[in-house]
């Protein structure tokens, strides 16, 4: 259902009724592991999270542990202010 670099890859599933009266596959509800930040970024101008996960990680699709270690949900969220710090959290 979900690629194994998405946060949500091991979260486990149920059905639910849709409003059409067809199922839907959710996802449950997922509880932000303990990521402690490591070291900080300060947000220039033209960063974007995919960007700055490639920096840290070379992997440009683990933009969300940065968003987990910031406590956001829309990893943009972050990035949106320039001067601003962003905490980075260890690579595993």
């Amino acid at each position: 259902m979900f690629d194994p670099n998405s946060r949500y890859y091991r979260m486990p599933t149920f059905t639910a009724a849709g409003t059409h009266g067809n199922t839907v596959t959710l996802v449950r509800l997922r509880i932000l592991p303990p990521t402690a930040g490591v070291t900080t970024w300060q947000v220039a101008q033209a960063d974007r999270p995919d960007l700055v996960a490639y920096h840290f990680y070379k992997d440009a699709t683990r933009f969300w542990r940065i968003a987990d270690a910031n406590e956001v949900l829309d990893p943009a969220e972050s990035y949106s202010v320039t001067g601003t710090s962003v905490q980075i959290p260890t690579s595993s």
